[in-house]
């Protein structure tokens, strides 16, 4: 169908101030599903892309790009749901389909990806995301939600869960405890602690502060906590960890957390700062120690980490918030004044 009016909450300037907006969806092809969007999860990238920090934005910007529905309508071609199916959206919306990342089922790290919001379409139109009542996105990067999954629950890991879990995926069935650093507390974080605790390992959250030390080791199950500003704790640690899973979305120190990887320990980085980070070459080649990148999961292990979450009976840590308060909400996430992710109540949201 084409001329199909939605309305969503878009940012028209690097304010990046939401307010109503109306538009109409691309035309539905042979293999796209349309989706009733429900839920949403609000994460650092959407406040990144709408005051245009990262990279250019378009505006005007409808955000959103951990989004679960309902199938409400499927292309001719279209044979991996049914009306009525439970289903999510993470951050990509189509790739190139033909290059070496796309055939190895890692269509992430295509170089022609298509963000779910301020990318291009394969028709030359802007794409938009889930702060909107609906959405029609291509069957392949659409994801099953598990029955026993809650629809609110799901949110997260569609982009926070999924960026956790891609780079940790492959210590699982090593039959290791390893040594787990998990750095920054925030909606990545604390659903990295879940899946490394998951999968067997000794989880230690490293925080700035000693603030949130109760909640990550009473309510979180983390097994220990360790303040980067105390030299002597820092020190103690040090050489400890087999990998330090790095959420923080700011500038933020590198040198000093590099000091508690043991030799061939590995930094991932998976929190966008906007500022470059920097770090001493030397601690790199005297510890054979490893930084690098993990960008979100692939639309393979976006369904496994949904799988594995309910498998798990895990659940992530939300508050759920109408449209009207989504400024607000990005506002207290800023300051980290939310346990763990806002998640949005569409369907249940005044949108106009």
């Amino acid at each position: 169908m084409e001329g199909r009016r939605v309305v969503g909450w878009a940012a028209r300037d690097a304010s990046g101030l939401l307010s109503p907006y109306s538009f109409t969806l691309r035309k539905t092809g042979p293999e796209d599903v349309v989706i009733k969007v429900l839920y949403r999860g609000m994460d650092h990238t959407d406040l990144h892309q709408m005051r245009n920090e990262v990279h250019s934005t378009n505006y005007p910007l409808v955000p959103g790009h951990e989004v679960v529905g309902e199938v409400v309508e499927l292309g001719s071609e279209v044979k991996k749901y049914r009306v009525g199916d439970m289903v999510g959206v993470g951050c990509i919306v189509g790739s190139c389909g033909r290059c070496l990342s796309c055939n190895s089922n890692t269509e992430q790290y295509c170089n022609n990806r298509i963000f779910t919001y301020n990318g291009i379409y394969k028709d030359g139109r802007p794409t938009q995301g889930g702060f909107c009542s609906a959405m029609i996105v291509h069957q392949k990067f659409v994801v099953r939600i598990p029955e026993k999954l809650s629809p609110e629950q799901a949110a997260p890991l569609l982009c926070a869960g999924v960026t956790a879990y891609s780079p940790l995926r492959q210590f699982m069935g090593s039959g290791k405890v390893l040594n787990a650093g998990i750095l920054g507390l925030g909606g990545v974080g604390h659903l990295g602690v879940k899946i490394a605790k998951a999968m067997g390992h000794h989880v230690t959250v490293i925080s700035s502060s000693d603030k949130k030390r109760e909640e990550a080791l009473q309510h979180l199950g983390a097994d220990a906590f360790l303040v980067s500003s105390n030299a002597a704790e820092m020190e103690e640690a040090a050489n400890n960890l087999d990998y330090i899973l790095d959420t923080v979305p700011a500038l933020h120190p590198l040198q000093s957390h590099l000091s508690l990887l043991k030799v061939d320990g590995k930094l991932f980085l998976v929190g966008v700062s906007p500022k470059p980070l920097q770090f001493d070459a030397t601690d790199l080649i005297l510890g054979k120690k490893n930084i690098t990148g993990s960008f979100i999961g692939s639309m393979e292990e976006t369904q496994e980490i949904l799988d594995f979450w309910a498998e798990k009976n895990l659940t992530s840590m939300i508050e759920i918030v109408k449209m009207d308060y989504v400024n607000k909400a990005f506002e207290r996430m800023e300051r980290s004044d939310v346990r763990y992710r806002f998640v949005v109540d569409v369907a249940g949201s005044n949108l106009e």
